[in-house]
C-alpha cells in the first residue's frame, strides 16, 4: 500500500505544483491583461480626445469658410459698381447744373427717368449714397480735401460741402466722400 500511496502522493504533488503554476500563469496574464486594458482605455480617451478637437476644428473652419462666401457673394460686384459711381456723378452735376436759373439747357425728363430707373438699380444691388452735409467730420467715412472758415460757428468741425459723394456697397465702404470742413 505503502508504495501506492507514494506515486499518487507523487503525482498529486506534481498535480498540485502544476496548478500552481497555471495560478501563477493565470494571474501573470491576468495582471498584463489589466494593464493591456488600462493602456488601451488611455488610448482610447486620447483618439476621441483627438476626434472632438478635429471635429471642432472642421465646424470652426466650414463656418469661416461659408462666412467668407457670403461676404464675397455681397461683394463680388463691387468693381462694377465702383466703375458706375462716376456715372452717377457725371448724372448729379448734369441735373445739378440744369436747375441752375442761369442754366440755358434743362434736364429733359427721359434723362431724369433714365437717372432714377439707374439709381434704383444700383440701390437694388446694396449700392448708397452717403450724406455727409452738415455731419460731424469722421476720418472713418470723410475725406477732407480743404477747410474753410465756418459759415456759422455751430459748423466748425463739419461737413461744409460735398465735393465727391461717398458710397456704400451694403455697409462697407467702397468710396469715400471728399468733403470740405469749416473751421
Amino acid at each position: 500500500m505503502t508504495e501506492d500511496i507514494i506515486p499518487n502522493d507523487l503525482a498529486e504533488t506534481e498535480a498540485n505544483e502544476i496548478n500552481l503554476q497555471e495560478t501563477a500563469d493565470n494571474l501573470d496574464e491576468k495582471q498584463d491583461g489589466e494593464s493591456q486594458i488600462s493602456r488601451l482605455k488611455v488610448e482610447l480617451d486620447e483618439s476621441k480626445d483627438k476626434y472632438l478637437r478635429l471635429f471642432a476644428e472642421f465646424d470652426n473652419y466650414k463656418k469661416r469658410n461659408m462666412k467668407e462666401r457670403l461676404e464675397l457673394i455681397r461683394t463680388a460686384a463691387q468693381e462694377t459698381l465702383q466703375a458706375l459711381i462716376p456715372v452717377v456723378d457725371d448724372f448729379e452735376r448734369a441735373k445739378k447744373a440744369s436747375e441752375m436759373p442761369e442754366a440755358t439747357e434743362k434736364f429733359p425728363e427721359g434723362v431724369n427717368l433714365v437717372y432714377h430707373k439707374f439709381l434704383q438699380i444700383l440701390e437694388a444691388k446694396g449700392l448708397k449714397g452717403m450724406t455727409s452735409n452738415g455731419e460731424v467730420f469722421d476720418a472713418e467715412k470723410h475725406e477732407a480735401i480743404t477747410e474753410i472758415p465756418a459759415p456759422t460757428p455751430d459748423m466748425v468741425g463739419k461737413v461744409v460741402d460735398t465735393v465727391e459723394k461717398g458710397y456704400y456697397l451694403h455697409d462697407k465702404i467702397i468710396r469715400y466722400a471728399k468733403v470740405v470742413v469749416g473751421k
